[in-house]
């Protein structure tokens, strides 16, 4: 397993990518789903450069108190300067497996595109619980990459690279597992919600254009795929974005649990 490396430019490419329309749009809707509230304690587990904590910490107020974790050190330097004028919120180093809070320390928590990324998911969950106070709520984003759909004129070559694009997830179908993880770690699930990411045309200020250029990035070299072999690929799909024939699509799964 070859995981990404979150490294200053990555943090830099990663910032762009969330500052999309289409995962403004993702991030607002998990914003709704939670809902929280003034004055509540809130957790974000894996914030990378800050976004979700600067808008829960606007939510809560300067009653309440927002932590975001992450392991990334470029991330979390990001993050905290993104915050930096509400001190209700802080960042901290750390990770979804070992929380560093004590029980029943916040009255919701949120995390999107993080547990993919996550080995042992029962000890993830467990701690997501501990860190819950009874009845706090849950909500949990993943991506299953089966679901993406992208107009590409070899499908055999496009395989190839997503196949070894997976290479960079502990769990690449992880969605349709999440119900039962939360359940076997004391939650009720009360929502499942799909999130679309729909790019029906090439434009380079989407999530679809920008992910093109961090596939590309970490396939070239794996699974026997060369750098022109990629950079065909790169060029079909910038291609048909010209000709007026591109089309991206990708599912994101929400769940909304409750602590029992």
């Amino acid at each position: 397993m070859s995981m990404l490396q979150f490294d200053e430019d990555a943090a830099r490419h990663i910032r762009r990518v969330y500052s999309t329309p289409d995962v403004v749009q993702q991030r607002a809707e998990v914003l709704a789903l939670l809902a929280a509230r003034p004055d509540e304690r809130v957790l974000d587990v894996g914030s990378g450069p800050g976004f979700l904590v600067a808008s829960l910490a606007d939510a809560v107020g300067p009653g309440g108190a927002v932590r975001g974790l992450d392991q990334s050190a470029p991330m979390n330097a990001a993050a905290r300067d993104l915050i930096k004028d509400r001190s209700w919120a802080g960042i901290d180093d750390g990770d979804a497996l070992t929380l560093p809070y004590p029980d029943a320390a916040f009255d919701a928590v949120v995390s999107t595109q993080v547990y993919e990324y996550v080995a042992d998911i029962p000890r993830a969950f467990t701690e997501l619980r501990r860190v819950l106070r009874t009845s706090g709520r849950a909500v949990v984003l993943d991506t299953d990459w089966d679901s993406v759909v992208w107009h590409v004129a070899d499908r055999e070559r496009h395989r190839r690279v997503m196949a070894a694009w997976e290479e960079h997830l502990v769990h690449a179908h992880l969605p349709a597992a999440l119900p039962g993880a939360f359940r076997r770690a004391g939650f009720r699930v009360t929502g499942r919600h799909l999130i679309p990411l729909f790019n029906p045309t090439y434009e380079q200020n989407t999530y679809s254009a920008l992910t093109i250029e961090t596939i590309a990035r970490f396939v070239a070299g794996r699974q026997g795929l060369t750098e022109a072999v990629v950079e065909a690929w790169m060029t079909d799909l910038r291609e048909r974005g010209a000709d007026d024939s591109y089309l991206f699509s990708i599912n994101r799964y929400c769940f909304v649990a409750v602590a029992e």
